[in-house]
C-alpha cells in the first residue's frame, strides 16, 4: 500500500501524521511512504530524516493526495482539502465529525473511507487513539488556565496555589475521564482546591481512591455545576461522548454568577463544546470574553506543544495504521472486529451511529458492508 502524510494546514497547527520512525515500520513491512516536504518541521523532524528511514519526498500535497491509498494525518481536512477526497482513498486522523457538517457531507459525496481516531473503542471501553491528546490536553488546560488568570490576560490575578494567608484558586473539573483526570493532577500538584463532576458514580469512586482528600467529588447535576461554577476561579470542560456533540453542561446563564474575571478553558471544543458559549479559537487568537468570563476555546490544544503531541499519538496510531496497510481496511476489520467502531463514513454511507445521531442522519452499520 502507499501511505500518505501531508503537512497540516489548519492555523497554528505543527503536529504531523507519521514520524520518521512511523515511515521506517511501513517500509521495513513493504510499504510505500509519501511525504509532503516540510510537513514534519513543525515538531522537529526534517526531510532528511525521512528520507533515512525510506520515504519518498514529494512536492506538493496536492501530489500526496493523488498518489496514495492512505492518507494519515493529524486534524480533519479543511474545506480546501475536499477536492481531494475520493471513493479508493482511506483517511486516518482525527474527524471530529459530530461537529462539521460539511466535512461529513463531502466525505459522503465522495464516498471515501474515513477512520476516525477519537471514536475507536477497543474492548476494555478504552479509547487509545485519543487518550494521549486527551492527556496532553488534560495537563495543558491547567496550565492555560493558570496563565489567563493573569491580570494582562484580563483575568482575576488568582494564583492557582496562592500563598501562605491567602486563598488557594478554586478549580472545577467537569467530567472525570482521561482530560479530567490529567487535569486533576496537574490541579492538585499546584496547590490549587479541586472539585471534579462527572455522571459515573464509579468514576467518582475510583477519583476518590486516587486524589483522597486533595479534591471533592460531585455526581454531575445541573445543580451541582450551577453552585461549584459560582465558587470558580478556573473551569475546565472536560466531557465527551465518543463520536457525538458535547452536551451543553456550561449554561450561558451560569456566567453572571461567576466571579468576574474567571477564566474557562473548554477541552470539548473539538466535540462543539460543553459550554453554550463556546465557539473555536486558535492559538494565534485563543481567548475572548463573555459577561466577564474568559473564554479559551483552543480547538487543538495538544498542537501548542507538537514534538510531545506528536510523538504520543503515533505511538498509539502506528499499530492500526499498519493492520490497514497489511490487509486493506476491510480486512483489517474482519481480522480486529475493534476496527469498526473507528470507520465513520464508508461508500457513502455513515457507519458511526454517534455521528449520524447528532446529524439526525441514516446511520448503516458497517458490517452489513463488508
Amino acid at each position: 500500500m502507499k501511505i500518505g502524510c501531508v503537512k497540516e494546514i489548519k492555523n497554528r497547527e505543527y503536529r504531523v501524521g507519521l514520524i520518521p520512525d512511523n515511515a521506517k515500520s511501513y517500509v521495513n513491512a513493504g510499504h510505500e511512504v509519501w511525504i509532503e516536504k516540510g510537513a514534519g518541521l513543525g515538531s522537529g523532524f526534517t526531510d532528511a530524516e525521512y528520507e533515512k528511514a525510506g520515504a519518498k519526498l514529494v512536492d506538493t500535497a496536492k501530489e500526496v493526495w493523488d498518489g496514495v491509498d492512505m492518507m494519515v494525518k493529524v486534524k480533519e481536512p479543511l474545506p480546501e482539502e475536499y477536492g481531494y477526497f475520493r471513493k479508493d482513498l482511506v483517511l486516518f486522523t482525527y474527524l471530529h465529525l459530530a461537529a462539521d457538517k460539511p466535512l461529513t457531507d463531502a466525505m459522503l459525496a465522495s464516498g471515501m473511507k474515513g477512520f476516525a481516531y477519537e471514536t475507536l473503542i477497543e474492548r476494555d471501553g478504552s479509547i487509545p487513539l485519543l487518550a494521549p491528546m486527551s492527556q496532553i490536553a488534560g495537563r495543558l488546560s491547567i496550565q492555560e488556565g493558570a496563565k489567563y488568570l493573569e491580570k494582562t490576560f484580563g483575568g482575576s490575578g488568582v494564583l492557582l496555589s496562592g500563598v501562605p494567608g491567602t486563598p488557594k484558586a478554586n478549580i472545577v473539573i467537569i467530567g472525570g475521564g482521561s482530560v479530567g483526570t490529567n487535569a486533576c493532577k496537574i490541579a492538585v500538584g499546584m496547590g490549587a482546591n479541586v472539585t471534579i463532576l462527572d455522571i459515573s458514580l464509579p468514576r467518582l469512586a475510583y477519583l476518590d481512591d486516587i486524589f483522597g482528600a486533595r479534591i471533592q467529588t460531585l455526581v454531575s447535576t445541573d445543580t451541582n455545576i450551577e453552585n461549584a461554577v459560582k465558587e470558580a476561579d478556573l473551569v475546565i470542560g472536560s466531557v465527551l461522548i465518543p463520536g457525538k456533540a458535547a452536551p451543553k453542561l456550561m449554561k450561558k446563564a451560569y456566567l453572571k454568577e461567576m466571579k468576574p474575571g474567571s477564566v474557562i478553558v473548554d477541552v470539548a471544543v473539538d466535540q462543539g463544546g460543553c459550554c453554550e458559549t463556546t465557539k473555536v479559537t486558535y492559538h494565534d487568537d485563543p481567548i475572548y470574553e463573555v459577561d466577564g468570563i474568559i473564554h479559551y476555546c483552543v480547538g487543538n490544544m495538544p498542537g501548542a506543544v507538537p514534538r510531545t503531541s506528536t510523538i504520543a499519538l503515533t505511538n498509539a496510531t502506528l499499530r492500526y495504521g499498519l493492520a490497514i496497510a497489511e490487509h486493506g481496511l476491510e480486512e483489517a476489520c474482519r481480522k480486529n472486529p475493534v476496527m469498526i467502531s473507528g470507520v465513520n463514513t464508508y461508500d457513502g454511507k455513515l457507519t458511526c451511529k454517534n455521528v449520524a445521531e447528532s446529524f439526525q442522519m441514516e446511520y448503516t452499520d458497517l458490517q452489513s458492508l463488508l
